[in-house]
């Protein structure tokens, strides 16, 4: 608010990457004058700014790396990134035969249904146990597949006109999906070991 005119009309109504981008590539002027250390301190943020988003890149590579030396087909399902794909591959940890189907799977998540029946209502709630990571991973999967892809939001729709909540909706979508990546997940780490037999 203090700096010259000029410089605050360069940079008024910028969205905050082309402001950084701006900011960063600003001139520096003669010291000792106000706009030269308003201009100091803009590079100084911006540059304060950007590094953490190098480094955010950076683990994010490393950890796709990691993800398609190991499971590759885990990061092929749809709506699943590294971020998510992490989250699952650690709360199924080193040794993921200890799960014996995909319902312990899901319960390991806390996508497992819980009965909330009472007198002659029959319904199921969410689980409120399990691993957060990994249910959260989960839900942010449901999320991208429920924006994009045509057939998890006519699942959902389904489920809805069934009489269900959207919420127990999601619930099940999330259950679905658990099932789908536990097969995935299981496959991946029997291989290196039928391999082994095999030599």
């Amino acid at each position: 608010m203090t700096a010259s005119p000029e410089l605050r009309e360069s940079l008024d109504g910028l969205t905050i990457p082309k402001l950084v981008r701006a900011c960063m590539a600003l001139h520096r002027s003669t010291a000792g004058t106000a706009t030269a250390a308003a201009v100091f301190t803009l590079r100084l943020l911006a540059r304060r700014v950007e590094e953490p988003d190098h480094e955010i890149a950076a683990l994010k590579q490393q950890i796709t790396d990691v993800i398609r030396q190991h499971i590759p087909q885990l990061l092929d399902c749809y709506g699943v990134g590294p971020d998510t794909a992490a989250a699952l591959l650690i709360a199924t940890g080193d040794n993921p035969e200890r799960l014996h189907s995909e319902a312990s799977f899901a319960a390991l998540c806390g996508v497992s249904p819980v009965e909330a029946s009472s007198g002659k209502t029959q319904r199921r709630r969410l689980n409120r146990g399990g691993d957060r990571q990994a249910n959260s991973a989960l839900y942010t999967i449901v999320l991208a597949r429920l924006r994009w892809e045509t057939r998890s939001r006519s699942y959902v729709e389904q489920r809805i006109t069934e009489g269900k909540t959207r919420r127990e909706a999601i619930r099940c979508l999330k259950r679905y999906v658990a099932r789908e990546l536990y097969t995935i997940i299981i496959r991946a780490h029997a291989r290196p070991r039928e391999q082994a037999l095999a030599a």
